[in-house]
């Protein structure tokens, strides 16, 4: 969907332990505040004719309302189908990259090529998201469709996808769908995307990161901090591999006992790019930890 998407199998957020806390108060702070990471890897080769992204790239994720291009961060998330050409065009005159969203694991009822699923490809409904339903990776047509979509990324000069809802087999989607299956479709549109010049994001699917850090160039992920995640994550940075992580518990933005700074100093340690930002994923509130 174009907006905040939450993996559906997550259960409750847990507060960051104090822990974090002993971890310091950030350095500096503000929506558009940068920091270099603590020591990095060495980076991944270039790879011809193709975006890599890098960790010490900054991001800002948006796909609701009218973009703020004016945020100080190298790499824009936004979304494919609703994204106009001219803002495309003017982030990378501002020398940004521009990833774009689109739902590789569900059909949503409002998408302009949603006519092209077949019946018999649309599977359970995502639970609390209305006209969106699970989509059955296995099926040919659904690739087709998929791989149109990253045509599309192309002809509008996305340097990079991010592609949603691609734990379909951890969800009730109403398809037989299993780990093994899960594992081809992913590694399938990453290889789609290689082929087609576009550097993609393996979103949350967490179980699957250690089969798949090789094939995706980079991570998106939500709440991993409050969830007490992120650690699965250590092996993809090993790698150079950025991962792009957003929270938006209510305490971030207040700062409540000092709950934002831990997260920041937390998010520094691990190198881990992490904004606090609205649900809802437009321009109401961004924090971007340095």
């Amino acid at each position: 969907m174009a907006g905040f998407k939450l993996s559906t199998r997550r259960g409750a957020s847990v507060l960051i332990g104090l822990a974090l806390l002993a971890l310091g108060a950030c350095g500096g702070g503000g929506s558009d505040s940068t920091a270099p990471a603590p020591s990095q890897p060495d980076p991944a080769p270039p790879v011809s004719g193709r975006w890599v992204p890098a960790l010490s790239d900054t991001w800002q994720w948006q796909l609701n309302g009218s973009l703020n291009t004016s945020y100080v961060a190298s790499v824009y998330d936004v979304d494919l189908f609703d994204t106009p050409q001219t803002t495309i065009d003017a982030l990378h005159a501002q020398n940004r990259k521009v990833v774009c969203y689109f739902s590789a694991g569900s059909g949503e009822d409002w998408r302009p090529d949603y006519g092209g699923f077949a019946a018999a490809d649309l599977g359970a409904a995502l639970a609390g998201w209305a006209g969106e339903r699970w989509l059955d990776t296995r099926s040919a047509s659904v690739r087709s469709l998929m791989a149109a979509r990253l045509d599309l990324a192309v002809s509008k000069r996305c340097d990079g996808v991010e592609s949603d809802n691609v734990d379909g087999y951890a969800n009730t989607s109403g398809f037989p769908l299993s780990a093994a299956t899960q594992l081809d479709y992913n590694r399938w549109l990453a290889a789609q995307a290689h082929a087609r010049k576009l550097a993609i994001a393996l979103k949350n699917d967490l179980e699957q990161l250690p089969d798949l850090q090789g094939d995706f160039d980079f991570a998106i992920n939500e709440e991993c901090f409050a969830l007490n995640e992120c650690s699965a994550y250590a092996s993809f940075i090993a790698l150079g591999k950025p991962v792009f992580n957003a929270e938006y518990a209510s305490r971030y933005q207040q700062n409540t006992n000092g709950a934002r700074t831990a997260l920041c100093a937390a998010a520094q340690q691990a190198q881990i790019r992490t904004l606090v930002l609205a649900q809802q994923l437009d321009d109401s509130y961004r924090y971007a930890c340095p």
